[in-house]
C-alpha cells in the first residue's frame, strides 16, 4: 500500500509542477501565443509549427487541442486550420518522453532542488513578467523532482528487492495476463495504455509511468520486448489524449466537435498504420537506439541471458522515446498532405444538428474541469467581446432603416431587432460569466486587469443597444400614432444620427486594440457633439411646444436623448477598450 501511494504522490508532485510550468509559460508569453494561433491563415505547414511550439512550451497537447477546439468553437479558427495544429500538437508532446528519458541518466535530485531553488525566489518577490518566469522555472523543477520521486517509487523488479511484494505480485499478474501472446500482446498493452491515459487524464503522466515502469523491468527481463510493450502502450496513450478534446467539444458548435473528431482520426490512422508495421518499425528504432553513444544506452552494462549484467533501462528509456517521436513525425508527414480529406471526413461524420437549440453558438467556458488554460482563454471572451460590437453597431444600421423608410412596412425588422436585443442581453451574461470564471483562475494582474476592463466594455455595450432598441421603439410609436416630423425634424436627428454612427464605428474598429490618440480625440468630439446638438435641438424643440404639437416634440426631444446617451457609451467602450492594451 505504502509503493502505492509513493507512486501517487510523485504523480501529484509531476503533474502539479507541469501545471505550474504551465500557467507560468502562458502568463509569460500567453499574449504571443494567442496571436501565433490567430494569426494562422489557412497554411497547414504553418499550424503545425504553431501546435509543435506551443505544446512544447506548456507540455500538454490536451492544452493545445482543448485550446483549439475552444478556438474552433468561437470562429478563431477554421476547421482546416485546427487539423494542422493538432498535428504538430501531437509531436510537440513528445518533448515529455525525452524528458522522462533523460532523467534516468542522472540524479534528479541534484538539479531539481537547485531549479526551484531559482524560481522560488523569482515567483514570490518578482513581478510582472519575472514573477511568471519564476513561476515556469519553479514548475519545471516540481516536474523533476516528480519524476525522480516516480523513478524511485517504482518498484525495481528487475534488482529483485522486494519493496513491496503485495504490489509487486499484483503488478506481476496483470501484466503476465496481457503477455506472451504473439502479436496480440502488443495490441492488449495499446489498450492498456488508452485505459492508463484516461485514468490519470494527462498523456505526459502516462508516458512518465510507462518509461518508468518499462526502465523498472515490469515489462519482461528482456530489453527489447520490455521496449516493444511499451512502444504498443505509447500507441494507446495517443488514442486515450483525444479523449479531453472530444469532452470539451460536448456542448460546443459543430466545427468544434469535427476539430474535436479530426484529432481522434489523426490519431487512429496513425496507430491503425504503425500496428501493420509495428514488429518491423521497432526493431528499427531498437537499432538507431544501439548506435546511440554509450553514454546514452548503458553499452556496457547488456544483458545476458542468465548473467549478472545489469539492465539496459536507459537504452529502454530511449527507444521509446525515439519511437514516439518518430512516429509521430511520419504520421504527420504523411497526413499532413490529406488534411483536406481528413477535414471533409469528419464534416460527413459530424453532420449539422438541425434541431440543435438556439443557443448553441453562445459562449461556453468549454475548458472548465477538463484543462485549464489559464491566460490563453482570454482570447474567446476579446473574439466575443468584438462580435458584440459588431451586433450593436447592426442594430444601429437597423434602426436608421426603419427611420429613412417611413412609408415601407417594417415591422418584421423591428421583430429583429427585438431578437437582437435580447441576443445582445445574453451576450453580455454570457461573456461576463465566462470572464469571471477566467478571473477565478490564476491570473497576472495585467490580464486580471484586462478582464476588469472586458466587463466594462460589455456592460456598455448592452446598455447601447438598449438604447438602440428604445429608438427602434419610439420611432414604432411615431409611425403608429401617425406623428409627421417635419423636414427640420428629420434633418436634425440625421445629423446626430451620423454622430452617433461614426462613433459606434470607430469603437468597433479599434476595439480591444491599441488606439491612436487622434481616434480617441475623435471620438471624444463626437460624444461632445452628440451632447451639444442634443441639447441645443431640445431647446429649440421646448420654444417650438407654445406653437406646435407638443407629443411630436416631446417624441423629437426622447430620439434626440436616446442618440445622446448612445454616443456617451460608444465613448465609455472606447476609454476601457484602450485601457486594456498595454503602452
Amino acid at each position: 500500500m505504502s509503493t502505492i501511494l509513493q507512486i501517487l504522490g510523485a504523480l501529484g508532485i509531476f503533474l502539479f509542477g507541469m501545471k505550474v510550468m504551465s500557467e507560468g509559460v502562458q502568463k509569460f508569453a500567453g499574449a504571443k501565443m494567442r496571436a501565433a494561433l490567430s494569426s494562422i491563415t489557412g497554411n497547414r505547414f504553418k499550424g503545425v509549427l504553431t501546435g509543435l511550439v506551443t505544446t512544447g512550451l506548456v507540455q500538454s497537447s490536451s492544452a493545445t487541442t482543448v485550446l483549439v477546439v475552444s478556438f474552433v468553437n468561437v470562429g478563431l479558427l477554421t476547421l482546416v486550420e485546427s487539423i494542422g495544429v493538432i498535428m504538430g500538437a501531437n509531436l510537440g508532446t513528445t518533448l515529455t518522453a525525452w524528458i522522462i528519458a533523460a532523467v534516468g541518466k542522472f540524479s534528479v535530485a541534484k538539479i531539481a532542488v537547485p531549479i526551484i531553488g531559482v524560481g522560488f525566489p523569482l515567483f514570490f518577490v518578482g513581478k510582472g513578467k519575472w514573477k511568471s518566469f519564476g513561476e515556469f522555472v519553479l514548475g519545471f523543477g516540481l516536474l523533476f523532482l516528480g519524476l525522480g520521486e516516480l523513478k524511485d517509487a517504482v518498484p525495481d523488479l528487475k534488482s529483485g528487492v522486494k519493496s513491496d511484494q503485495g504490489v509487486i505480485d499484483m503488478i506481476t499478474y496483470w501484466i503476465g495476463l496481457l503477455s506472451d501472446k504473439g502479436y496480440l500482446t502488443y495490441v492488449l498493452f495499446m489498450i492498456a495504455g488508452v485505459v492508463l491515459t484516461l485514468v490519470v487524464q494527462s498523456s505526459s503522466a502516462a508516458m512518465a509511468i510507462t518509461i518508468t515502469c518499462a526502465s523498472a523491468g515490469w515489462f519482461g527481463s528482456d530489453p527489447y520486448e520490455a521496449f516493444k510493450i511499451s512502444a504498443a502502450v505509447v500507441l494507446g496513450e495517443n488514442i486515450g489524449t483525444t479523449v479531453t478534446a472530444w469532452l470539451a467539444s460536448l456542448g460546443a458548435t459543430t466545427d468544434a466537435k469535427r476539430a474535436a473528431r479530426a484529432h481522434f482520426l489523426f490519431n487512429m490512422i496513425g496507430t491503425v498504420w504503425m500496428l501493420v508495421v509495428f514488429l518491423g518499425f521497432t526493431a528499427i528504432v531498437w537499432n538507431v537506439a544501439e548506435s546511440l553513444p554509450d553514454s546514452f544506452k548503458e553499452a556496457k552494462k547488456e544483458w545476458k541471458e542468465g548473467g549478472d549484467a545489469v539492465f539496459p533501462s536507459a537504452k529502454v528509456a530511449f527507444a521509446t522515446a525515439i519511437f514516439h517521436t518518430s512516429f509521430n513525425l511520419i504520421n504527420i508527414a504523411i497526413l499532413v498532405w490529406f488534411v483536406p480529406q481528413i477535414a471533409r471526413t469528419v464534416e460527413k461524420w459530424v453532420k449539422p444538428n438541425k434541431d440543435a437549440p438556439k443557443d448553441e453558438k453562445r459562449l461556453r467556458y468549454i475548458s472548465q474541469n477538463l484543462v485549464d488554460l489559464g491566460e490563453l482563454n482570454l482570447a474567446e471572451a476579446e473574439d466575443s467581446v468584438r462580435k458584440m460590437a459588431t451586433h450593436t453597431n447592426e442594430m444601429f444600421e437597423g434602426f436608421t432603416k426603419i427611420f429613412d423608410q417611413p412609408a415601407a412596412d417594417l415591422s418584421s425588422e423591428v421583430s429583429r431587432l427585438k431578437k437582437m436585443e435580447d441576443e445582445a442581453d445574453l451576450m453580455m451574461e454570457d461573456i461576463t460569466e465566462y470572464l469571471v470564471k477566467c478571473v477565478a483562475r490564476d491570473m497576472d494582474e495585467e490580464n486580471a486587469y484586462r478582464v476588469t476592463a472586458m466587463i466594462r466594455i460589455v456592460t456598455e455595450l448592452e446598455e447601447a443597444t438598449d438604447c438602440i432598441y428604445r429608438l427602434v421603439k419610439l420611432t414604432e410609436r411615431k409611425y403608429n400614432k401617425g406623428y409627421q416630423f417635419t423636414d427640420h425634424h428629420v434633418e436634425k436627428i440625421g445629423q446626430i444620427t451620423t454622430v452617433v454612427g461614426q462613433a459606434l464605428r470607430t469603437v468597433e474598429n479599434y476595439l480591444l486594440r491599441k488606439t491612436p490618440a487622434d481616434v480617441i480625440s475623435a471620438v471624444e468630439s463626437l460624444e461632445q457633439q452628440s451632447k451639444s446638438m442634443r441639447k441645443t435641438f431640445n431647446k429649440q424643440a421646448v420654444r417650438r411646444m407654445n406653437e406646435g404639437d407638443i407629443r411630436i416634440e416631446m417624441l423629437y426631444t426622447d430620439i434626440n436623448t436616446q442618440l445622446k446617451t448612445l454616443a456617451n457609451h460608444a465613448r465609455g467602450v472606447m476609454d476601457a477598450s484602450d485601457s486594456v492594451v498595454p503602452d
